[in-house]
């Protein structure tokens, strides 16, 4: 998690500093130099999100009356510190071990095994339930979610783009035409970590302060309750628009295009085509945005429905899909890259 909450803060530094826009632009070498930050964003992130756990650990010790600690002393905060920071800094390598000799994102894969590993308890828990309706709908509802899910996945506007013709020395170049993909759900998984991040302070802050208006408030966002969903919603529309807008700049694609040639049709080029693009992308960008709130809000949902336990979130569900979908795509490109045929002939 601090690995992925440093990639998120300095992707999103790269639009509000010019230093980290400049280093963006500048190819491969700024772009190492970008993970370079990462990594050393990741090793602070790591030791102080360690510090909080061991504050955590002695709450958890204090409630239960069970010695977790033994002794509350310096050595021994500071070696639990160094264990944690460590061993972050270990599955950072891994990752970008997976990365580099792999197919896809090491993280990413990682996370993947971590939530896929999870499933044979998942289904022996669904097996045993002894409520017999809820085994019968249980695999009809995770087939039309899964369904649900890949089909606004893999949904997409696709703006016709038109190349003038161009003559370079005595050879007429360009003319043709592709498509711009602007997708669904641009903002993958992001909005819903960070709506999430954000509703997990509330229990925190009730079960740190030992006071009534604390714990009342705790309790009032219950992770099972309607105002933590209505809440969680909200926020995940609100981070899917704000995400969306930093990702994809219409200004940027437009000047692009200016540049090389390009043109909408029937659109002019420069500012209106990017008033254009701006358009197009927020009438997409809301479907998409109710997409992952209601992902996110079906498990609890349906919970509070069926009184069952469900092993998997909103959350862990797009990140399968989404994960096994972008390592299909490569390992499809692999192959049309080495034997010019794919999966299916």
């Amino acid at each position: 998690m601090p690995y992925i909450t440093a990639s998120i803060i300095l992707q999103l530094l790269q639009v509000v500093v010019p230093s980290l826009e400049k280093l963006r632009k500048e190819g491969e070498v700024g772009q190492q130099k970008i993970t370079q930050y990462t990594r050393y964003l990741t090793v602070g992130l790591a030791f102080f999100q360690s510090i909080g756990y061991v504050f955590l650990f002695r709450t958890f010790a204090r409630d239960a009356s069970v010695s977790i600690i033994n002794g509350f002393t310096f050595i021994h905060v500071f070696v639990i510190v160094l264990a944690l920071t460590a061993g972050t800094v270990m599955l950072m390598w891994f990752g970008e071990l997976i990365t580099q000799r792999g197919i896809g994102n090491g993280i990413s894969l990682m996370i993947f095994a971590s939530i896929v590993a999870r499933i044979p308890h998942g289904l022996q828990a669904w097996w045993t339930n002894p409520d017999q309706v809820f085994k019968v709908m249980m695999p009809i509802i995770a087939i039309a979610v899964i369904g649900a899910i890949v089909f606004i996945q893999e949904g997409q506007r696709r703006i016709p783009v038109q190349y003038a013709k161009r003559v370079v020395g005595r050879r007429m170049a360009g003319g043709g035409s592709t498509y711009l993909p602007l997708r669904v759900n641009m903002a993958g998984v992001i909005p819903v970590i960070f709506a999430a991040s954000l509703m997990a302070f509330p229990p925190t802050i009730g079960q740190l302060v030992q006071s009534g208006w604390a714990k009342d408030f705790a309790n009032f966002l219950n992770p099972n309750g309607t105002a933590y969903i209505v809440g969680e919603s909200l926020l995940i529309i609100v981070f899917t628009y704000f995400y969306t807008a930093v990702t994809f700049n219409p200004v940027e694609q437009a000047d692009n295009l200016k540049k090389y040639g390009g043109f909408i049709p029937g659109v002019r080029p420069g500012r209106p085509t990017a008033e254009f693009l701006d358009r197009i992308l927020a009438r997409l960008t809301f479907p998409g945005a109710l997409y992952l709130a209601a992902v996110a809000a079906l498990p609890t949902v349906l919970i509070n429905q069926t009184s069952a336990n469900f092993f998997f979130g909103g959350t862990s569900i797009l990140i399968v899909i989404g994960v096994a979908l972008d390592t299909m795509k490569q390992l499809e490109a692999q192959l049309m890259m080495r034997n010019y045929e794919g999966f299916l002939k």
